[in-house]
């Protein structure tokens, strides 16, 4: 029955600063309305909604207010470097600083890399990639170049 997920929303304060962030991100505007604008993630199946209103108000949570973007583990390596080259910077997270992410977040059983920036709103934004499904040990939080190891 459920495939995926289609669509997740973002409050944002000004639409058009917005808009030129996501598509520096490499997101295609899908469709726009009156102070709204919805963005491909994969065309035809997900998509990311922005609303521009006061609700972008409502202290940051990570229930409310986070998105994260599946990417290739190898992408995941150049993350940091693409981020870069858009002028967006990764954040400290977790106690772990933009200079030891990627890190490996310990979702026991499985185990994800990711690395984490922020839209001009503040709303949390991360690149997230499986590492493995089902594991059997559990390990703490760590660097991804440590996991390599």
């Amino acid at each position: 029955m459920i495939k995926g997920i289609y669509e997740g929303h973002l409050p944002v304060s000004n639409l058009e600063q917005s808009i030129k962030f996501y598509e520096n991100l490499g997101l295609e505007l899908a469709s726009m309305g009156e102070n709204l604008a919805f963005f491909w993630i994969e065309k035809g199946k997900s998509w990311l909604g922005l609303w521009e209103g006061s609700q972008v108000q409502i202290p940051y949570h990570v229930s409310i207010r986070h998105v994260a973007f599946q990417i290739d583990l190898e992408d995941m390596k150049k993350a940091k470097a693409w981020l870069k080259e858009r002028s967006v910077d990764v954040v400290d997270i977790f106690h772990f600083s933009p200079e030891r992410q990627p890190l490996v977040l310990p979702n026991y059983p499985h185990a994800h890399a990711a690395i984490y920036f922020e839209d001009p709103d503040g709303n949390l934004l991360e690149f997230i990639s499986p590492l493995r499904i089902d594991g059997k040990e559990k390990f703490e939080m760590m660097e991804l170049n440590q996991w390599n190891e």
